[in-house]
């Protein structure tokens, strides 16, 4: 949601004028809503809502529970419920659930073109996946330039596996999932290794029509000053995260630092959606007297958690295919110019621009050791000056201003 606003918010600086189509707010299930948000978007930018028809009232009346994060975040362990659920999402909604949407947003494309309106492009950005479907119907009917942006792998995503596809709907999606990359005009994508994922699929297309766009940082949230606290040294980590990021080493080398250095007060602030599981492993580390958790908060109070931290914590999910995994957040963590621990694999396309950003680099997932020696590194420099902060690194290229910029030259 933020790579959209952040696009709308920037594009008009280059000459382009976008209209956005989206979901009526009394239609629209999220797991979680930022109102704040809305106010990032330019007055003079058309926003066009429209109705949609979707399955997610009826999956929360049905188990009681909210609309599942992506990678089912929030649902911990499934039981045979969620398991059955997640094998009619996989069999009986492709793409997904949400491609009820589609034709009422297509629709909406109709209209305008049917008023006379003219459009140098359309971009339809995904997960969910079906919104590429919505590109896909306006260039056959229209031959509108069409750039899909494709923010998450689609049939290689981590979890997709959990959806139980049949052969028949596994072909299906792979078929949906070839026709966008052939027929878009341009696919854009978030990492260089799903640029290398998506290329190595369909050799025959040319490079140059995959371009790296990566998420990144709005300057104008970082105006306020950082504030590191400076009695103690706070590790925070923002989102969701859950047992299958690994932290569980890293939780080690945080409690046998905690007992070599009783003078040296380790905290750890965790801001947003956390498993149970997870906390179990807190707890099994000894870390809960040490541990602080805060439900989710509005964005701009995010950043202020990001400020007022020591060091940053970020955690790249240990599954297949994960070398390309780079989340949207790292930029703001690298705006933040705070240390970051990444927990991930090396040579990993996180562990390539925190380097190059000089902010880090990523430790493998079961390198005890290596975690045990970057948290000492801290602690010693914490015990010289409390205030960690690095020295602005080379991120300038990530501000989304600039990034709106590259996505204009495109249009």
């Amino acid at each position: 949601m933020q790579r959209c606003l952040k696009f709308v918010k920037h594009l008009g600086h280059f000459n382009v004028e976008p209209t956005v189509i989206t979901v009526a707010v009394d239609q629209a299930t999220y797991p979680v809503l930022d109102e704040s948000l809305l106010a990032e978007v330019p007055p003079a930018v058309r926003v066009i809502r429209t109705k949609t028809s979707e399955p997610f009232e009826s999956y929360k009346k049905l188990t009681g529970r909210a609309v599942p994060y992506g990678g089912f975040a929030n649902e911990g362990k499934p039981g045979l419920m969620q398991k059955a659920l997640r094998f009619v999402r996989g069999n009986l909604f492709i793409p997904d659930p949400r491609r009820g949407w589609n034709r009422h947003a297509l629709a909406a494309v109709e209209k305008l073109l049917a008023a006379g309106e003219q459009f140098d492009a359309v971009l339809t950005s995904s997960p969910p996946h079906s919104t590429q479907l919505i590109g896909l119907a306006l260039k056959h009917r229209h031959g509108l330039r069409w750039l899909a942006d494709m923010r998450d792998p689609w049939t290689d995503i981590y979890y997709y596996k959990d959806l139980h596809h049949t052969p028949l709907a596994s072909w299906l999606d792979a078929r949906y999932e070839r026709q966008v990359l052939t027929q878009a005009d341009a696919v854009l994508v978030t990492s260089p290794e799903t640029k290398r994922l998506f290329s190595a699929k369909l050799p025959e297309l040319p490079a140059a029509k995959f371009h790296v766009l990566p998420n990144g940082y709005d300057e104008s949230d970082f105006r306020q000053p950082s504030q590191p606290p400076t009695d103690c040294l706070r590790i925070t980590h923002t989102g969701t995260i859950t047992e299958l990021y690994h932290i569980s080493r890293l939780l080690e080398a945080v409690a046998a630092c905690a007992v070599a250095h009783p003078d040296v007060p380790l905290r750890l602030r965790f801001v947003g959606q956390v498993s149970a599981q997870l906390r179990g492993q807190i707890e099994q580390a000894g870390l809960l007297p040490l541990t602080e958790f805060i439900p989710f908060v509005p964005h701009d109070k995010s950043v202020e958690y990001l400020l007022g931290a020591s060091a940053l914590l970020m955690a790249i999910p240990d599954v297949p295919r994960n070398f390309g995994i780079l989340p949207g957040k790292v930029f703001e963590y690298l705006a933040a110019s705070k240390p970051i621990l990444c927990v991930g694999p090396a040579g990993s396309d996180a562990d390539n621009l925190l380097r190059e950003c000089g902010a880090g680099q990523a430790l493998p997932y079961e390198d005890l050791a290596l975690m045990r020696e970057t948290l000492e590194a801290l602690v010693a420099q914490w015990r010289v000056n409390p205030n960690l902060d690095l020295p602005v690194a080379s991120h300038a290229r990530y501000s989304r201003r600039a990034l709106a910029g590259k996505l204009a030259a495109l249009v």
